[in-house]
């Protein structure tokens, strides 16, 4: 285990994470505290991030196949 030095910025309270811990390609990090452990991890993306997202072509799955019958699933 390693130690780091917490320093003032601002307002807040800060850290260096070294390098071999970074987050590679990640701009943004969920903290969270569970007892006296703090978590950093990965931002998982919203719902509201959904509509940002690339819409299917209108023709999407128009043709597709019924791969699973429906013969008996039903009463009559």
């Amino acid at each position: 285990m390693r130690t780091v030095s917490v320093f003032k910025n601002g307002n807040n309270r800060a850290i260096r994470l070294p390098r071999d811990l970074d987050f590679d390609g990640v701009n943004e990090l969920e903290i969270f505290r569970e007892g006296d452990t703090i978590i950093l991890r990965p931002a998982r993306p919203s719902w509201g991030s959904f509509r940002h997202e690339e819409k299917a072509n209108p023709d999407f799955l128009t043709e597709r196949e019924d791969i699973v019958s429906d013969e008996g699933r039903f009463e009559r």
